[in-house]
């Protein structure tokens, strides 16, 4: 394990509860509770390229880490791909589901911020153009999304190949063969969020390199809104690494997207 990816290993908080939103054993978040009342709950959607592999126990570190910033935490799973009800669409079905669910848990008095890397990223800014993070009666208020090197343009994500096919696995086919699930799942073909968005990408990242967030911002960005922090020299796992100098720029950008509200 390169010293880039040892958070992938690092040990990291049990949950203070468990919060499940259906009969799946993925359909389920993880909920870290401050000691007094949080400015704010942070629902961190993990990555991994939507892989069964990968589970969110890796953002645990991360998770304890914002709790003790002050924040309530609330770390999403859902099932990915060759798992029962994964891929297309249950895994975006799970994700919008878990929101809600935190959301109608949390109350209308707080908001929620969203915080996603990698896959997560992607789902965490496609979250934001659905009815999951609608204004409701008895609903916290969605305040925006993090994207820390997140997959945000998911048909350059299938164009690329990344991870052997990641983005095919999830919608169920190539961009030319189901057109219409990535019109409905990319959030570079949906267009402007109605909530604002930061997004973080390291240059030096290998596994969704940089690229992939710029279609995004060129295709979807709102100008003067929306920020792009690019992080020079940086890999992939940095940026979910609360030990790391970018855990510095994760805070600020939850704390940017609160401002604004």
């Amino acid at each position: 394990m390169t010293p880039d990816r040892g958070i992938l290993d690092r040990p990291g908080p049990a949950p203070d509860t468990t919060l499940h939103h259906g009969d799946g054993p993925e359909q389920l978040v993880d909920l870290y509770s401050p000691a007094s009342a949080p400015p704010a709950w942070v629902v961190l959607v993990h990555g991994g390229f939507w892989r069964a592999a990968w589970d969110r126990t890796h953002l645990r570190p991360l998770a304890g880490a914002l709790r003790a910033q002050g924040y309530g935490v609330a770390l999403l799973e859902y099932a990915r791909p060759g798992m029962p009800g994964g891929g297309w669409p249950g895994t975006l079905d799970d994700a919008a589901a878990g929101l809600l669910a935190v959301r109608r848990h949390v109350g209308p008095d707080v908001p929620v911020v969203l915080v996603g890397h990698s896959a997560g990223g992607h789902l965490a800014v496609w979250l934001l153009h659905q009815d999951a993070a609608a204004p409701g009666p008895g609903l916290s208020p969605v305040a925006g999304a993090v994207s820390l090197a997140g997959c945000l343009d998911l048909t350059l994500v299938a164009e690329l190949d990344l991870d052997g096919g990641a983005a095919a696995d999830l919608v169920g086919g190539s961009p030319t063969q189901v057109p219409d699930r990535y019109a409905a799942a990319d959030p570079a073909l949906l267009g402007r969020t109605p909530y604002p968005v930061v997004v973080v990408h390291g240059t030096a990242d290998e596994q969704v390199p940089e690229r992939v967030a710029e279609a995004w911002w060129e295709a979807a960005a709102t100008p003067g809104r929306d920020r792009m922090v690019r992080l020079e020299g940086v890999s992939h796992f940095p940026l979910i690494d609360p030990e790391a100098p970018a855990h510095e720029v994760l805070l600020d950008g939850i704390e940017g997207l609160l401002a604004l509200r």
